[in-house]
């Protein structure tokens, strides 16, 4: 098969240095250019070390449209729609957004989330990616909301690890408030509630119930932990059966039987989810990696559905573990 001439614009932070890093290794990929304003000329390994040996090829400040299969998008939020409107692309260029601007599904964007919309991603050329907490949520509630359980308020808590917060360093990401300590930020008005419940309103159109959610600033670097828990008065054994089923065909989101941790997703493009019933409550633990399966392992998992490639194509990564 021929190799995706691929770009990416918009990859000195973490999120852009994953991609490449996944893309480098992809077999299917020839990752053409790499875009930055701020690290222009710069080898690319400079700005992520961890790539020494991988690449040589340097970030560059001009924009080629012609010839490019695919185009990743790692700009920072707001400024994606303008981009576009001066760069030019083919109709034929699979566009994968990993910003908030076209989540709404706008502008003829799919929202690139696979356990919901893998048929349309299959004929999409222009893709939304889900956000990091949309995507450890919307996997743990999903089947939930499908089967018309979640009849109250759903109480949600994800912590996030401090690389979701970007490279660029502020108040409540330097180690010195990082470390030893935790902390609430946008509580019940998190931005990514509005994709949460579009998706939800794709897989059940009445669904109106509050989405109560408590994000936490964790103090450690990567991945994502999300407990969500509502009234439920069936099995446990019923609930379990019902999420394998809804998951069965999706290579990465796993139910597990056993009680689960962050680092088995932690590196991975994997969600890991385990289900219990305790006082009447359905209780749902979901873990992701943030920067993977919660941004550019997603966004190459929606490149393969895209161009009809095995789900899974330079994303069999192993997790740290231990």
């Amino acid at each position: 098969m021929k190799k995706i001439k691929t770009a990416v614009i918009g990859a000195a932070g973490y999120t852009g240095g994953e991609l490449i890093r996944v893309l480098l290794n992809h077999p299917d990929c020839d990752l053409v250019y790499v875009h930055s304003n701020s690290q222009k000329n710069k080898k690319i390994t400079e700005v992520h070390p961890d790539l020494l040996g991988d690449t040589d090829l340097l970030f560059t400040d001009i924009v080629k449209t012609e010839g490019i299969d695919a185009v990743f998008l790692g700009l920072p939020h707001g400024q994606t729609k303008g981009f576009l409107e001066s760069n030019k692309f083919s109709a034929e260029t699979v566009i994968i957004d990993l910003s908030t601007d076209f989540r709404d599904e706008s502008q003829g964007f799919v929202y690139g989330l696979p356990e919901v919309n893998k048929a349309k991603i299959t004929k999409a050329k222009k893709i939304a990616n889900p956000g990091c907490f949309a995507t450890g949520i919307q996997l743990a509630l999903a089947p939930a909301i499908a089967q018309d359980w979640v009849k109250s308020p759903v109480h949600i808590s994800g912590i996030t690890g401090s690389t979701g917060a970007g490279k660029s360093l502020s108040d409540t990401t330097h180690f010195s408030y990082r470390t030893n300590n935790l902390s609430v930020y946008k509580l019940f008005s998190h931005q990514h509630l509005k994709e949460i419940r579009q998706t939800f309103g794709q897989l059940k159109a009445e669904f109106k119930e509050d989405l109560l959610f408590v994000p936490y600033r964790g103090n450690f670097s990567r991945g994502i932990w999300i407990t969500a828990y509502f009234p439920f008065d069936r099995d446990i054994e019923e609930a379990l059966s019902i999420y394998k089923s809804f998951y069965k065909d999706a290579p990465f989101t796993h139910v597990s039987d056993l009680d689960i941790d962050l680092k088995q997703a932690v590196n991975t493009n994997k969600c890991f989810l385990h289900l219990k019933k305790e006082n009447g409550q359905l209780v749902i633990y979901s873990a992701i990696d943030n920067l993977l399966k919660g941004a550019s392992g997603q966004a190459v998992q929606n490149f393969n559905i895209a161009f009809g490639l095995e789900e899974k194509t330079g994303l069999n990564l192993k997790s740290i573990a231990f």
